[in-house]
């Protein structure tokens, strides 16, 4: 399996608008990043977890030429905005399937209800194949993908397991329960937002502790902002299995 991270920033990216933290103003690619978002891919299939605003931008970066279908986390802006640049897709394969929970779903009907609506439906609208996901395992090409929840302050958050790949976004607290879910983990990807502490997010210390918890062979960080630091320098605090994520970067499992 390949992952590509499409983008590691937090809601507002970094660059921040109109600010002058000394990270915003850093000419090192590594510190320039869009909104989270990742791309698994195996057996010529590609998957994208999130579709956030900068969704267009990472596919045409990464020169993406198709993909399979979206998994959604939660319904935040950061992580759905880029729903209508699914159309492309469209093009090609008619519906792109699309997997979220309910909360998310009802949520998208209400802000994208053009692409939703059966009535008087506008002819260049996306169109997508609702995929309800709850707390069951289900299989993507032959993949099996364990759901697994979070909670981002009060808002539980699905994330997912593929094989020995989690992808954890917008984490502040997980039950033990969920925790086992990620027993035998090789990689994870999970949310560091800044230094200090903050009420929805884990920051720095807190995702040191849950990796130490959890115990995976490679862990990389992502929905990072400015506010954590400058790329390089924070990196070489870290345990030598423990690595920043930036934009951009690829690994394979």
């Amino acid at each position: 399996m390949k992952i590509t991270f499409l983008g590691t920033g937090t809601s507002q990216g970094i660059p921040m608008i109109a600010n002058n933290h000394p990270v915003c103003l850093s000419e090192n690619s590594k510190d320039k990043r869009l909104r989270s978002s990742i791309m698994i891919s195996w057996d010529n299939v590609n998957y994208i977890i999130d579709c956030g605003p900068d969704f267009r931008q990472q596919m045409l970066r990464e020169n993406v030429q198709s993909i399979n279908g979206v998994l959604f986390t939660h319904e935040h802006s950061d992580h759905t905005a880029g729903m209508d640049d699914l159309r492309p897709f469209c093009y090609q394969m008619g519906e792109v399937p699309i997997y979220l929970d309910k909360r998310t779903l009802t949520s998208l009907e209400k802000r994208f209800e053009y692409i939703f609506t059966t009535k008087n439906r506008y002819p260049g609208a996306p169109k997508v194949a609702v995929n309800l996901v709850d707390d069951t395992a289900f299989y993507l090409d032959g993949v099996e993908v364990t759901p697994i929840e979070v909670i981002h302050g009060t808002l539980p958050v699905t994330c997912y397991r593929f094989n020995d790949i989690a992808y954890l976004t917008d984490v502040k607290t997980i039950s033990d329960s969920e925790k086992e879910k990620l027993k035998g983990i090789k990689v994870l990807i999970v949310n560091a937002l800044r230094q200090e502490a903050h009420p929805t997010h884990f920051n720095l210390e807190e995702a040191l502790g849950f990796v130490a918890e959890i115990k995976p062979e490679r862990t990389y960080f992502s929905h990072i902002s400015h506010r954590l630091g400058f790329h390089d320098e924070v990196e070489k605090t870290l345990p030598k299995n423990v690595f920043l994520a930036f934009d951009g970067l690829k690994i394979e499992v």
